[in-house]
C-alpha cells in the first residue's frame, strides 16, 4: 500500500514537471511524461487509462510507446531543447574544464541515440489522422 502511494506520488509530481515542461523548453517534457506513465501503470490501473487517453501523452508519447519510434519534427524539438540546455551548463563551467569534457560526452552521445538509436517515423498530416 505504502509503495503504491509513493508511485502514484511520484507519477503526480513527474505529470507536473512534464506539463511545465511544455511551456518552458528549459525543462525537458519526454522523460517525466515517461516516468509518469510508468508509475501510474505500476501503481493504479485507473489513473494509467486516464493518463494515455490525455492529449499531453497522445502527442508526445503515444508515437514512440507503440512504435518505439519519433517523427523528425519531435527529435528537433528534443534535442534542441536539451542542446539549449546543455549549451548553458557548458558556458557556466568555464572554470570546470572537466565538467565541460563531461557534458559535451553526455552531448554527443545524446544526439547519437536520437539519430541513430530512435527510429524516424514519417510525419502524419492533418488527413491523415482524421
Amino acid at each position: 500500500m505504502m509503495k503504491r502511494m509513493i508511485l502514484i506520488l511520484a507519477g503526480c509530481v513527474s505529470l507536473a514537471l512534464g506539463c511545465v515542461g511544455v511551456v518552458l523548453p528549459v525543462l525537458p517534457t519526454v522523460p517525466f511524461l515517461l516516468l509518469t506513465a510508468w508509475c501510474f501503470a505500476k501503481s493504479s490501473r485507473r489513473l494509467h487509462s486516464w493518463f494515455v487517453g490525455t492529449k499531453l501523452y497522445k502527442q508526445h508519447l503515444e508515437s514512440y510507446v507503440q512504435k518505439r519510434g519519433m517523427t523528425v519534427r519531435t527529435k528537433l524539438t528534443l534535442l534542441g531543447t536539451s542542446s539549449t540546455v546543455m549549451l548553458l551548463g557548458f558556458l557556466m563551467m568555464g572554470e570546470v574544464p572537466v565538467g565541460r569534457l563531461v557534458l559535451a560526452v553526455v552531448w554527443v552521445c545524446h544526439v547519437v541515440y536520437f539519430v541513430f538509436g530512435v527510429k524516424t517515423l514519417p510525419a502524419v498530416s492533418r488527413r491523415q489522422k482524421e
